[in-house]
């Protein structure tokens, strides 16, 4: 009887000991990742139907760097203006706030530290962020839709024209100083080049543009750099994320693991613009084709 009740108590003790011990490990994210929605294969789906993404116009969607919090702007229903919306997660459960009225188009840096807001930024100041701050001459003055940075502090960013046509234009960070703008090769600036994201090791480049091979409205297409620091032809990427209406405004989760974008539902209105999602694995495909 005694050894019955002694086995019994190491029992309890072992499975007491795991469970203290396993509790220690998943952060919170981890416990309900990407707003606990199935993952994606290599056939882009909706991001988190009838929660991120509805009827309505909702545009970027980019996670944080530690992957807590999801951002997106959303417009439509109860937003009767454009309006940059977070979910973030407490303890595994998801849940949204609103950061601000839309100001640009945001992006995160690499190290978290830093939102990008086209010709503005704000700085990450313990779990919040700074007031609203203008980038310094050129940056802050040119009509600039997008702007991404690699984790070197290169900037990668669009040029509007009132032509509606656009060009992509890199600055690389020197001694804590940014050089003139310069732009890319004329393979990738060849018309309607928008919204880059630089990968944050800089070895490919998405954007988005309306070419003649395309499939109708604007495609995502994406440049590897070459050992010698030259861009690639840029490649379509294909008819599993590109159609014949306007697809724009790519970005990798900080994971590595998937592929963003958006995609315009109603040919001829921008009223519902949604967010999908792709297995990453498709970047890799793609070089592997080159």
């Amino acid at each position: 009887m005694k050894q019955t009740n002694l086995i019994a108590t190491l029992v309890l003790s072992a499975v007491f000991i795991s469970v203290a011990a396993n509790s220690n490990e998943p952060s919170s994210s981890n416990l309900n990742p990407y707003l606990g929605e199935q993952p994606p294969g290599l056939t882009p789906k909706p991001f988190a139907p009838g929660k991120v993404t509805t009827k309505h116009y909702e545009l970027t969607g980019l996670f944080s760097h530690d992957m807590s919090s999801f951002y997106l702007i959303r417009n439509g229903g109860p937003y009767t203006a454009p309006t940059l919306t977070r979910y973030r997660n407490e303890k595994g459960q998801w849940h949204e706030e609103v950061v601000s009225k839309r100001v640009g188009t945001p992006f995160i840096s690499p190290d978290g530290q830093t939102m990008y807001l086209s010709s503005r930024y704000k700085t990450k100041i313990g779990d919040k962020w700074s007031e609203i701050k203008k980038l310094p001459a050129p940056f802050g003055t040119l009509p600039t839709m997008r702007l991404t940075v690699s984790a070197k502090g290169t900037f990668f960013f669009d040029e509007f024209k009132k032509d509606f046509t656009g060009d992509i234009r890199y600055a690389r960070l020197i001694e804590g100083k940014y050089e003139a703008p310069k732009l890319l090769s004329k393979n990738i600036n060849a018309g309607k080049s928008f919204h880059p994201f630089i990968a944050p090791d800089e070895s490919y480049l998405i954007f988005d543009a309306t070419r003649a091979e395309g499939f109708g409205g604007s495609d995502l297409y994406i440049s590897f750099k070459s050992a010698d620091g030259s861009w690639g032809d840029p490649i379509n990427m294909g008819d599993k994320i590109n159609t014949p209406a306007w697809e724009a405004l790519a970005n990798v989760t900080p994971d590595g693991k998937y592929l963003f974008f958006n995609r315009n539902m109603n040919t001829g209105n921008y009223d519902n613009v949604d967010i999908f999602w792709v297995d990453a694995q498709i970047i890799k495909n793609l070089k592997s084709q080159q």
